[in-house]
């Protein structure tokens, strides 16, 4: 039963994240949006409000102090945090026709670290700022966001890099706070999702994010034996994914 408690929706602003909000909200849940975009986060939020309680907040969430800060007045304002889910990133569009990521050896540090920062150490930062105030309310879910990138043609090596690090982070983290009985689990889409923001011929070809229905409301559900585990949306319910290649 969801209904009443709080969650956090990182990049909730649209896409897969806004996705999520939606449902979560549909089912009772008062959402908070925080995204670095504070202008799609108060649109979604004018749509979502009709369904529950929902608030935004514009966070970066590469920035540690700022992210402590955000999640702080979240906890003071509503008295808990029970649902954090970690979607804010950068991510490679291929099958929208988007050009692909420099390879290695023509990559700039700087666009290394933009997405480094952005997708796995804004998980660490909101993950770690999250469990203190989980631990005071006795648990929670937290639902990192988990993406698949093939070999070829070359491209995907910085985004398949964070994920496969956020995954592994998951594993480690669930451990960690097990005994505190919050659930930290990676979800993976599984297929590539045309967002609002895609190309008109993506959006015709791809699956746009309902096509994950309430996989984040079954997530945020999931009893504690499921923690540490990576899962995806099928036939209606939430899966086991395939362990990661070696």
């Amino acid at each position: 039963m969801l209904e009443g408690k709080i969650a956090i929706v990182t990049g909730g602003g649209q896409g897969i994240g806004k996705h999520a909000a939606k449902t979560l909200a549909k089912v009772g849940v008062k959402v908070v949006i925080v995204d670095i975009n504070q202008e799609t986060a108060s649109q979604a939020v004018m749509e979502l409000s009709a369904l529950s309680e929902t608030t935004s907040l514009s966070l970066d969430v590469r920035n540690e102090k700022d992210v402590k800060s955000a999640f702080d007045k979240v906890a003071k304002q509503f008295g808990r945090i029970d649902i954090l889910i970690n979607n804010a990133g950068i991510v490679p569009h291929f099958r929208w026709g988007s050009p692909l990521w420099p390879q290695i050896s023509d990559m700039p540090h700087d666009f290394w670290d933009s997405v480094i920062q952005t997708n796995l150490y804004g998980t660490f930062n909101c993950t770690k700022h999250v469990i203190p105030h989980m631990k005071k309310n006795n648990g929670g879910h937290i639902i990192n966001l988990w993406g698949g990138g093939s070999t070829k043609p070359p491209g995907a090596l910085t985004y398949m890099v964070t994920k496969n690090g956020i995954r592994t982070f998951t594993r480690f983290v669930a451990e960690e706070v097990k005994d505190s009985n919050i659930c930290v689990v990676t979800f993976s889409p599984r297929v590539p999702i045309a967002t609002e923001t895609a190309p008109e011929n993506a959006r015709k070809e791809l699956p746009g994010p309902d096509i994950l229905q309430d996989a984040f409301v079954q997530a945020s559900n999931l009893p504690l034996e499921k923690t540490g585990q990576c899962l995806a949306y099928e036939d209606g319910r939430l899966v086991l994914e395939a362990p990661m290649e070696g």
